[in-house]
């Protein structure tokens, strides 16, 4: 993902990578990722909430939010445009009408040839279902049906109409509705063939509506009634005059009962569109500003009507909107108390989160540094254990906190992160932790679904949610620190369980803490990101043994030389798609040539990362290296386009111990996952014959830190011994020589709770 390892001090965090980009590009293997928007703020801000982090235009998660602000359980992101007919069902507002012209048929002729009253007769005549059709006209279709004039007509004949509403469609209201309905829908995304709207029309529309809302029977709570009212409400928003009708929306909201028929509900439901995209406009702020009765009215209609609240319900959707008055300062009087009172009445959890965490949201995005006015401060440390019930402990290095997950998972996700570590090892080949880095304990943070990431996290931790989840790494140095990861399911995987990005990103805490000295500011001085995402691409593709598919795509495109991958950064260019493919796919086979024909060279430049010697790395892949692999390169990318990519060189390891007796080792030989838990020791002793010049004792791999003791002939502990190594980690090596002949005793001591390490003895005789 994008930058992985982040000073949680200075708030920069890593988004991880997401799947925006898998229908442009057809990725879906489940390792992409992507960026923030929005942080908690607090009158005292709590320790774990800090500024926002940087944004970064990367691929995503496919059920992401844009903006990542959390929407209502099954809502759609927010709508600027006109909103057009129904599409999943075409005939829908034709069935809505008892008396809406069936079994006439549709033709465009009637509207393109007709003007003014005969145009007018023709709307009238049409079925609704004809109407819904007139919503994808494009080109001069467009420009013939739906020109200005045209508008003025119908508009002028809906004030004539309105004058006497029956309270149903007898009189083709309906019609006249819907038609106006399309041709602003139409003129929105085609105003170059429509032409624009002007004074005339506006005030034709006005004339329309004005007559419509003031009839006596707008107001009838009837079946027939509502089918005509809610595209009406729904018409104030096509003609953007949202400011002048927040009577009739406040009416409806006031008024409105769980024992209104359907399409009465269907009006209320409308209204959610007129509200949210009115605060887009000054004039509808400026109304609101002069009637602080609409704000409690919306109050008003979530409380009375909280038994509706699912998550996914109407109430939900228009008590969300609720929050934008905090976000418009001629507003924040008003939507304060409201706030407070609705997050205090309300659950934070269960069917009420969406409602409740929306405007937390609101909270601490629009009134940044209030949220003593609210009674929010506290929600970092209290909502984690009221979402994340369920826990486990991987070994002392690794715990597993998740919203939903069976014991079955937890023990997979911990199987699976352990194991990884060991293939990581074994590929990297490293001596132990950075000298100074404490990153011993890593969080993962599961989320149940996207959603519920949207909804939480940024509270929680105060990340960006607009992405597919995030890495911090905190300060390294720190005692203390927390390393985390957090996540969400791969809901759209299901039945399948897959944690989005696990491998990639616990990759990536690896080779923070193996790897890339200091945070991740240090490591940004000079271009790392070839081998930051390249190897983390690589080890998640490998371990789980899939095959990188899209990678292997772009080999045959030889879009760019080896020279040139050394100095990708994020957002090499404006275009994230392609900065995307740059990043992962190509980063990825980078680090994998780079493993399997260079290995020798990989060690030269991770020994400087390991320094921090980013100018020393940075020379020898310009200088040292340079150009020289760039032909070697492209025939590597002709064969793996072919699938043959190669393999990595075998590692050098000695052969596994066959003695009975799992404590004692041989010549050359070693054993596999050494643990122990804290303050405990795994013992082990061998044989040595006369004449042994030089023994050699090695641990490395697994998780947590171990440190090697020897004691020549007696059991080796922390207090007694002759020789020992303590690094971090568990990457300890021990060389004696001239040991003295018979048995030697030698131990790993657990400075905290290791799991996974190999050990491995070999010694030279005269």
């Amino acid at each position: 993902m994008r930058p992985f390892r982040i000073s949680k001090a200075q708030a920069r965090r890593v988004p991880a990578l997401g799947a925006a980009f898998f229908v442009a590009l057809g990725l879906f293997a489940p390792q992409s990722f992507a960026a923030p928007a929005g942080q908690a703020s607090a009158a005292t801000p709590p320790a774990t909430k800090a500024a926002a982090p940087r944004a970064i235009p990367v691929p995503k998660s496919p059920e992401a939010t844009t903006g990542g602000r959390p929407l209502a359980a099954e809502d759609d992101a927010k709508a600027a445009t006109p909103k057009a007919a129904a599409t999943t069902t075409p005939t829908r507002a034709a069935k809505q009408f008892s008396a809406a012209a069936a079994g006439s048929t549709c033709d465009l002729s009637a509207f393109t040839n007709a003007s003014g009253s005969a145009l007018v007769a023709n709307v009238k005549a049409a079925s609704l279902d004809c109407l819904n059709t007139l919503y994808p006209l494009t080109g001069t279709d467009a420009g013939k049906v739906f020109g200005e004039a045209k508008m003025v007509a119908v508009a002028d004949a809906l004030r004539t109409n309105a004058a006497a509403y029956p309270g149903d469609n007898s009189a083709s209201t309906g019609q006249l509705v819907q038609f106006l309905r399309a041709g602003y829908y139409v003129q929105w995304y085609h105003s170059d063939v429509v032409g624009q709207y002007g004074p005339t029309l506006q005030t034709s529309i006005r004339g329309a509506l004005d007559a419509f809302f003031a009839a006596p029977h707008s107001t009838d709570v009837t079946q027939a009634n509502g089918e005509t009212l809610s595209e009406a409400v729904t018409l104030i928003d096509s003609a953007q005059e949202n400011a002048r009708y927040t009577a009739p929306v406040k009416r409806l909201l006031g008024d409105y009962t769980t024992s209104w028929p359907k399409s009465m509900t269907d009006a209320v439901a409308n209204t959610k569109t007129v509200i949210e995209d009115g605060f887009d406009q000054p004039a509808y702020i400026a109304a609101l500003q002069a009637d602080p009765g609409f704000a409690t009215t919306m109050s008003s209609f979530v409380t009375r009507n909280a038994s509706l609240i699912n998550g996914g319900d109407m109430v939900t959707s228009i008590g969300i909107l609720i929050g934008n008055l905090v976000a418009h300062d001629e507003l924040k009087a008003q939507g304060r108390p409201i706030i407070k009172d609705l997050v205090t009445r309300f659950p934070l959890v269960g069917a009420t989160a969406p409602l409740t965490m929306n405007l937390v949201w609101f909270t601490e995005n629009k009134d940044k540094g209030n949220c003593s006015v609210y009674g929010l401060c506290d929600l970092p440390t209290r909502l984690p254990p009221l979402v994340l019930t369920n826990e486990r402990t991987c070994n002392a290095n690794l715990r597993v906190r998740a919203q939903e997950m069976t014991a079955q998972q937890l023990a997979d996700t911990c199987t699976s992160l352990i194991n990884e570590d060991a293939l990581f090892h074994k590929v990297i080949q490293d001596n132990g932790a950075i000298p100074g880095d404490v990153n011993t304990n890593l969080e993962v943070v599961v989320f149940d679904d996207y959603y519920e990431y949207s909804l939480y996290a940024g509270a929680m931790y105060g990340i960006a949610v607009d992405n597919g989840g995030m890495y911090e790494e905190g300060n390294p140095t720190k005692a203390g620190n927390q390393a985390r990861f957090i996540a969400h399911e791969a809901s759209w995987l299901r039945p399948d369980f897959q944690i989005w990005n696990l491998n990639h990103e616990y990759t990536h805490y690896l080779d923070g803490r193996y790897n890339m000295y200091g945070d991740f500011d240090a490591g940004m001085v000079t271009p790392t990101i070839w081998w930051v995402e390249g190897i983390a691409e690589y080890i998640s593709y490998s371990y789980r043994n899939v095959r990188n598919a899209d990678a292997i795509t772009e080999a045959g495109k030889k879009t760019y030389k080896l020279s040139e991958l050394f100095d990708t950064v994020y957002d090499q260019t404006p275009d994230a798609n392609v900065n995307s493919n740059r990043v992962y796919r190509w980063g990825y086979l980078a680090v994998r040539y780079m493993l399997q024909s260079h290995p020798d060279d990989v060690k030269a430049v991770l020994a400087k990362y390991r320094t921090g010697d980013w100018n020393g790395a940075r020379t020898l892949l310009k200088s040292t290296i340079g150009t020289s692999y760039d032909a070697d390169f492209a025939s590597w990318l002709t064969a793996c386009a072919a699938d043959n990519c190669g393999t990595l060189p075998p590692v050098q390891t000695a052969p596994l111990c066959t003695l009975p007796d799992t404590r004692q080792f041989d010549k050359n030989c070693r054993r596999d996952n050494a643990a122990a838990t804290t303050g405990n020791y795994s013992y082990s002793f061998l044989y040595l014959p006369a004449g042994v010049k030089s023994l050699t004792i090695t641990s490395a791999g697994g998780a947590g830190n171990a440190d090697l003791y020897y004691n020549g002939g007696s059991w080796a502990t922390n207090s007694s011994y002759l020789a020992k190594s303590a690094n971090q980690g568990n990457g300890e090596s021990l060389t004696i020589t001239n040991p003295p002949a018979g048995w030697v005793y030698f131990s790993l001591y657990a400075q905290q709770g290791f799991s996974g390490a190999t050990v491995t003895t070999t010694y030279t005789t005269s």
